[in-house]
């Protein structure tokens, strides 16, 4: 029986860090850039009470991986789902090892969340908020705190034990000191750079609170009927950009920047390219919609594997 590397979220909770977490995605992002990255849109397979959900990329410059992400969308228990991350060499096709879990998606776009904001943020930028207490926003906030150096981090979610609970664990892992606070508002107010991490349909904040200058990120539900992120904010800003447009494009419900919005957004990897193309002033409002670009995860795979396994 052929053996092969295997690593669990176990594995890789328990090495990693952050800014290696970072710089796979800025490697990605670089090859997005070069045209070495295929990324197409992630598809779905009938799979009777759910679906089966396939992201696929190949990276064929210097991260030289290739593969696929799979998970399935069935109703039940947590603990009875997972994801899959097998990963190929891209030059010979050799099956190099899997991934079984949740952690490399969830650090994947952690980690595009923090060259997002790493590109798109006022260089003097030193608060970073953050709305929601899950999963997605404990990695937004490791990612963002190892691609800059924020003063702090003030988040706010309705659960006062969440938030709490949230902010403590937090601040043991990053640098700036955690706040949780009981009320959104000055959680939008402070921040140089918001991040809105949550899976509300409805808006978390008043487009009134956001201060000139604060660059924005959503990565929770997106789409013209059913948003996090007020529609008000997708209008005002100066620079919209996702990590993928063939995604965004691919969605069957109409994209929270729909019509002219839609046609001034840009890719970030367009922007890590000619940082010309996003934040031109200090005063700008700058947004990046979280998408998932297929293939980071094999690239952040790789580099787990070589690393952990």
């Amino acid at each position: 029986m052929t053996e092969f590397p295997m690593l669990t979220d176990g594995d890789v909770y328990s090495q990693f860090d952050y800014e290696q977490v970072v710089d796979a995605m800025r490697d990605a992002f670089a090859e997005r850039a070069a045209g070495t990255l295929e990324a197409p849109p992630r598809w779905r397979v009938d799979a009777g009470e759910g679906d089966l959900v396939f992201t696929a990329g190949s990276a064929t410059g210097p991260a030289n991986a290739t593969g696929f992400r799979v998970y399935t969308t069935h109703p039940g228990s947590d603990d009875e789902l997972t994801e899959l991350v097998a990963i190929f060499d891209a030059t010979t096709g050799a099956f190099e090892g899997l991934l079984v879990g949740y952690a490399v998606g969830g650090l994947r776009t952690g980690g595009i969340g923090g060259v997002a904001i790493d590109a798109l943020a006022r260089e003097d930028s030193e608060t970073l908020g953050i709305l929601g207490s899950g999963f997605q926003a404990r990695a937004q906030v490791g990612a963002a705190c190892a691609a800059r150096d924020f003063a702090e981090v003030v988040v706010y979610s309705p659960t006062a034990e969440s938030r709490e609970s949230f902010a403590e664990t937090a601040d043991g892992e990053v640098e700036p000191p955690v706040r949780a606070v009981d009320d959104p508002e000055p959680v939008v107010r402070e921040a140089d750079a918001l991040v809105c991490a949550t899976n509300s349909e409805e808006p978390v904040f008043d487009p009134d609170w956001l201060e000139a200058g604060t660059h924005v990120t959503t990565i929770g539900p997106r789409f013209a009927d059913a948003h996090e992120l007020p529609l008000a904010v997708v209008d005002r800003a100066d620079a919209i950009a996702t990590d993928s447009l063939p995604q965004v494009d691919a969605y069957d419900r109409p994209y929270v920047a729909s019509g002219d919005d839609r046609e001034r957004m840009i890719e970030l990897a367009g922007v890590l390219e000619n940082p010309d193309l996003g934040r031109q002033h200090a005063d700008d409002v700058t947004l990046f919609c979280s998408v998932g670009l297929a293939g980071t995860e094999v690239v952040l795979g790789r580099e787990f594997l070589e690393r952990f396994a």
